[in-house]
């Protein structure tokens, strides 16, 4: 019986047709609670068909453990930063994933987060709740300049919506795409760090790789102008958190609104934690009915036309 190791937890907690579809196949699955550690699959991995992941780590040693069986690393999302797909395309594993499923899920987040910061509505809520009347004063979205680091499919959605708040609009992106931007107004800068220096708010929409770990350090976090706002939506990673925590503290920034830390899920000694102008939600930006049953779908579609010997909707590497 082929069998199947399933990990992402967004799609075991969400009812959907994709559960259908999965037992449709009879089979054989065990379940297991991610994002897990290299250790963690080490000891899981070697004797599954296929796998059906979410943000645990796919390292060499992981994916070299996983052979001679494994057919196909189905990955829920689109993020790639814990596959080392270099190693899974030189060792022969098939590594798909569901482009174009969540930008829109992932950009309303974002604005979720810029305007709990910008309006204090987490800090409000609480004291309401205490049977506290203590009105704070907010600021208004229209009229800031927001810059967006990374106008993939996620940052355009952002920038879509920041049109509609009529917000100035700058942006970078080494893939720039000059009919989209003209068309939402969206100021090319040259650098991101030209992106910094100008924006009231930063968006980071970037994908994580080895060259941009930590791209928000101190040096960059002096560049941003005193008040500013940073929202990431994408990996935790791309923060120096220790770095941004001390901007923080220091009155330099005016906030920072995450959906993502590093490592994951949150340690206890993570700098950010407590900390007055900072909102942290648990990696759920794309984690909307709508948005899993999009992923799931497609990651089961994946894993199924792969081991039945089809070509993926969406494959990440050439074997």
């Amino acid at each position: 019986m082929t069998k199947i190791l399933l990990t992402t937890t967004s799609y075991q907690d969400t009812p959907g047709a994709h559960h259908d579809l999965l037992e449709s196949q009879g089979y054989e699955i065990q379940r297991e609670r991610g994002p897990l550690p290299e250790e963690t699959m080490l000891d899981l991995v070697g004797d599954f068909d296929g796998i059906l992941c979410g943000d645990d780590a796919f390292t060499r040693p992981v994916l070299q453990k996983c052979l001679p069986k494994l057919k196909v690393l189905s990955k829920y999302g689109i993020g790639l930063d814990k596959i080392d797909v270099p190693a899974a395309t030189d060792l022969g594993i098939p590594v798909t994933f569901c482009p174009g499923v969540n930008h829109t899920t992932v950009a309303e987040h974002a604005f979720g987060l810029m305007l709990s910061l910008y309006r204090q509505i987490p800090e409000q809520n609480t004291m309401v709740h205490q049977g506290l009347w203590k009105r704070m004063t907010g600021h208004e979205l229209m009229g800031k300049t927001l810059g967006i680091l990374g106008l993939g499919r996620i940052g355009k959605e952002v920038a879509k919506r920041a049109a509609a708040f009529e917000m100035k609009l700058v942006g970078f992106d080494p893939y720039w795409d000059e009919e989209f931007a003209s068309k939402y107004g969206v100021e090319r800068k040259s650098q991101a760090e030209d992106v910094l220096k100008v924006a009231d708010i930063v968006g980071l929409h970037l994908n994580l790789s080895e060259k941009n770990l930590h791209f928000l350090n101190r040096d960059r976090l002096a560049m941003l102008q005193p008040g500013s706002v940073v929202i990431n939506t994408s990996r935790g990673g791309l923060v120096d958190q220790e770095a941004m925590a001390e901007a923080i503290k220091s009155g330099h920034l005016g906030g920072y609104g995450a959906d993502v830390v590093e490592p994951e899920p949150i340690r206890p000694d993570n700098p950010l934690i407590g900390l007055d102008r900072v909102v942290l939600t648990p990696h759920i930006g794309s984690r909307t009915y709508e948005s899993v049953g999009r992923q799931a779908m497609m990651a089961t579609k994946n894993l199924i036309q792969v081991l039945n010997g089809e070509a993926a909707v969406a494959q990440a590497n050439q074997v």
